[in-house]
């Protein structure tokens, strides 16, 4: 397919100057609109404006531009079809070959803080999309180009003079037609956003980030892809300056660790295996907070993802470095640091770049045999004001720090979990046991004799008394749990006789 005319209507005018010298150079005629003509004619490029094509010019404050026979005529008259043929020789319309539209920054405005209601309005495009559902429809004799990413390979291609084959056609009218999909999801989301109801449908559309370097096992591919218009996404603004290709299983660990370091504003680490933390501990320094959570349990934090909240120092760089780490990531490193960390070749050194942001009313999709489960994420951490002591004995000393700090993790860990807590670092996770008392009893067992003294959080009611018993039969002074079982009478008999502290939250959390 040879291209001897071209339309030209983009917001994102990245690459939009080499893309027009090329075509230029290739003697293709450019037509286009507004903005878009201006840039290329500062430029020195000979451009025909689409009100000469159309023979009226914009309306509506440029609301109505390509929405005229001469252009979508010139976009969709068919090859090798007479009738087509006769119509644009009787109407003086001329074909378009190539059709160059990316979409007025909807998406974007959406991050935006406080953009109204009215300004959201005018980024919804229609002329774009028309044209490039057009072009992408007829891609048997058209073109269509969405994206700059594409530029270089068309341009090419185009100059090898055997014009745009059926291949590449396809291919670009099908990343075309994704784009349009896309972004209607992106504005039906929107529009339907005004309550709190589930819709009846849920359109998502994700763009890719990432290739990875296989599954949750080896024979799987596997890539990342992120929702446009989120405010924030795992790798957004997280930048790799060290070690191997990422997993799968790195970046599900990695979003894991980094939910539970957004519980906590002090200098905090998260050790990560197996998508729940091994360890957990917050601290006067991010340093004695990786010392306490990688303590909580050496033997599998061995390949681990670390996180942590604060810089690492050429002090914790050479700690790290001197045990395996699958991946880090942290806000910043020493040159020190980092000299110690990338003598290990493999290790995966993150910056993150992000500041605390989140995506408000984010829910969660999990995907199941021909179908999806949505829910709303559980982004609610109860404080000690929502909590109600339960028993006689009331939680003493620090015990109320070490509660909430065990709460918290305990959400982040798969059920029936269990998290034994001291001195605000965990000393024991019991998770994904199909018994709660087995998962007492792992966390216990992980503790390696460091439950004197220390509290438990679960993350559901306990049904029955043996789960507290076999906690303070180790030393556990205080449990912390949701209450709501028939036998809650039973249990908190149980913590009194002991002298135990128990303190109901009211809301379970799940985690499967």
């Amino acid at each position: 397919m040879t291209v001897r005319r071209a339309l030209i209507s983009v917001s994102d005018k990245s690459g939009l100057g080499e893309l027009a010298s090329g075509l230029v150079e290739l003697g293709v005629e450019l037509i286009s609109t507004g903005g878009t003509a201006a840039a290329l004619a500062e430029w020195g490029h000979p451009v025909t404006p689409v009100e000469d094509v159309t023979g009226h010019p914009e309306i509506l404050g440029g609301r109505v531009k390509t929405l005229h026979p001469a252009i979508h005529g010139g976009i969709l008259a068919r090859p090798d079809h007479a009738a087509d043929e006769a119509e644009l020789a009787t109407t003086g319309i001329a074909p378009i070959d190539l059709v160059v539209v990316n979409l007025y920054p909807f998406e974007e405005w959406l991050q935006r803080r406080g953009a109204t209601n009215d300004e959201l309005i005018e980024r919804i495009d229609v002329g774009g999309p028309a044209m490039i559902r057009a072009a992408a429809k007829n891609h048997a004799r058209v073109a269509v180009v969405t994206h700059p990413g594409q530029y270089r390979a068309v341009l090419s291609e185009l100059a090898e003079g055997d014009g745009l084959s059926e291949d590449t056609r396809r291919r670009l009218a099908a990343a075309a037609f994704a784009r349009t999909a896309r972004y209607d999801a992106a504005v039906a989301d929107w529009m339907g956003g005004g309550d709190d109801q589930f819709p009846e449908a849920i359109l998502v559309g994700f763009e890719r980030q990432l290739d990875l370097a296989y599954g949750e096992n080896p024979h799987q591919r596997a890539a990342y892809y992120a929702e446009p218009g989120a405010r924030t996404h795992l790798l957004a603004r997280v930048e790799q300056l060290h070690g191997k290709e990422l997993s799968f299983n790195n970046l599900y660990d990695l979003d894991a660790a980094r939910g539970v370091l957004a519980e906590f504003e002090l200098p905090a680490c998260v050790v990560m295996k197996h998508n729940n933390p091994s360890g957990v501990a917050i601290a006067g320094s991010v340093n004695e907070a990786y010392e306490r959570a990688r303590a909580c349990d050496p033997v599998s934090a061995y390949g681990g993802v670390v996180v942590v909240n604060r810089p690492v120092d050429a002090e914790l760089g050479e700690i790290l470095a001197g045990t395996f780490v699958e991946v880090l990531l942290a806000p910043r490193y020493d040159d020190e640091a980092l000299t110690a960390l990338t003598r290990k070749p493999n290790i995966r050194i993150l910056l993150n770049n992000e500041r605390r942001r989140t995506n408000p009313g984010e829910r969660d999709l999990r995907r199941v045999t021909g179908g999806l489960l949505v829910q709303d994420r559980d982004s609610e951490s109860e404080d000690r004001e929502l909590m109600e002591v339960a028993t006689e004995t009331q939680p003493g000393g620090d015990a109320w720090g070490d509660l909430i700090f065990a709460w918290r993790v305990a959400k982040h860990v798969k059920s029936n979990a269990i998290v034994l807590a001291r001195g605000l670092a965990t000393v024991g996770v019991g998770a994904g046991q199909m018994s709660r008392v087995d998962a007492v009893r792992l966390a216990v067992e992980k503790s390696n004799g460091r439950s004197e003294g220390s509290v438990l959080a679960s993350d559901a009611f306990f049904p029955f008394a043996d789960g507290p018993e076999t906690a303070m039969d180790a030393g556990v002074r205080a449990i912390v749990q949701p209450g709501g079982s028939i036998r809650d009478h039973e249990v908190v008999a149980a913590c009194d006789a002991r002298g135990a502290a128990m303190v109901f939250t009211g809301r379970r959390h799940f985690r499967h």
